[in-house]
C-alpha cells in the first residue's frame, strides 16, 4: 500500500461541489495526499478562498454550474490545459430541494425538474466529459459520484431526491459497464445523514427552528444511527472517496460504497 499521505501523488482531480461540506473535506484530503485539484462550484467566494488556502501550486477554483453542459465541458478543458491530464473526476455536487412535498401525492414538479437537472443531469455530464477526456488521452482514470442511502431505500427523503439518487446509481453502473474496456473505473459513495451545511438547512426546515445549530443537526443524526460511538462526518465520506480514487481500489468498479454505519441493512422494529 502507498504511503498514507501520498496515495494520489501526481494525480489530477476535479471535485464538483468542492467549496464546502463533503466536497471541501475531499479537496483537503486529496491535496494532502498529493493530488492537484480543481474545485468546481457555483459558490465563488468559498471556492476561491479554499483554493487560496490550499495553495495555487496544488489547487485552483473554476466556476461551474454542473447542469450546463458547456460549463462542464469548459471545466474539463480547463483542467487538462492547466495540468495536462485528468485522472480523477469526483461528481459530488447535488441539492435536496428543501420544502418539496414528502410523497408522490404532493410533488412540486418544477422542484422535481430542478433536482433532476443537478443531481442526475449534472452527474451524467460530469461522467460524459471526464470519460471522453480520459479515453482520448488513454488515461485509466477514476470517476466517482456521490449517491446517498436514498439510492438503496425509500422513506429517507422527498420523492424527487430518492428518485435522483437511484438514478445516480444506475448511471454509475451503466458507465462502469461501458468504460471498463478503457480501464476506467466508475464507483459511487453513498453517505448516510452527514452534518454538512446542506443537511443543516434541511434540518432547520423540517424541525421548524431556523436557529438550529450544526451540533443540533449532528445530535439528530446520531440519534437515528445504528453504529454508535462515532458521528458521521464529511471527512468519513472524503476518506471513502480517497479509497475509490486511489490504487487501493484498482479492481473495484460499479460499486455503491454505502457509508452509513449499517443503517440500511438494519431493522430494530421487532425489538421490545
Amino acid at each position: 500500500m502507498a504511503n498514507s499521505n501520498s496515495r494520489l501523488t501526481g494525480k489530477v482531480a476535479i471535485i464538483t461541489g468542492g467549496a464546502r461540506g463533503i466536497g471541501e473535506a475531499t479537496v483537503r484530503l486529496f491535496v494532502e495526499n498529493g493530488a492537484m485539484v480543481v474545485i468546481a462550484d457555483i459558490s465563488d467566494e468559498e471556492g476561491k478562498k479554499l483554493a487560496e488556502e490550499m495553495g495555487a501550486h496544488t489547487c485552483v477554483f473554476h466556476h461551474c454550474d454542473v447542469a450546463v453542459e458547456s460549463e462542464i465541458e469548459a471545466l474539463v478543458t480547463f483542467t487538462v490545459s492547466k495540468w495536462g491530464k485528468l485522472d480523477i473526476m469526483y461528481n459530488n455536487a447535488g441539492i435536496t430541494c428543501t420544502g418539496q412535498g414528502e410523497d408522490v401525492l404532493n410533488m412540486d414538479m418544477d422542484k422535481f425538474d430542478l433536482i433532476m437537472s443537478i443531481n442526475v443531469r449534472g452527474m451524467a455530464l460530469g461522467v460524459k466529459h471526464a470519460a471522453n477526456a480520459m479515453v482520448n488521452a488513454g488515461t485509466k482514470g477514476v470517476i466517482i459520484c456521490t449517491g446517498s442511502i436514498a439510492s438503496v431505500m425509500a422513506g429517507m427523503a422527498a420523492v424527487a431526491y430518492t428518485v435522483s439518487k437511484h438514478a445516480v446509481l444506475g448511471l454509475v453502473r451503466a458507465a462502469a459497464s461501458d468504460l471498463g474496456k478503457y480501464g476506467i473505473r466508475v464507483n459511487c459513495v453513498s453517505p448516510g445523514p452527514v452534518t454538512t451545511p446542506l443537511l443543516l438547512n434541511d434540518f432547520r426546515h423540517f424541525s421548524g427552528n431556523k436557529n438550529s445549530s450544526m451540533e443540533d443537526a449532528r445530535a439528530w443524526c446520531d440519534s437515528s444511527s445504528n453504529l454508535q460511538g462515532h458521528s458521521l462526518t464529511p471527512l468519513d465520506i472524503a476518506m471513502s472517496a480517497l479509497y475509490l480514487a486511489s490504487d487501493d481500489s484498482n479492481f473495484v468498479s460499479g460499486l455503491n460504497l454505502v457509508v452509513d454505519g449499517g443503517f440500511t441493512i438494519t431493522s430494530h422494529s421487532f425489538e421490545k
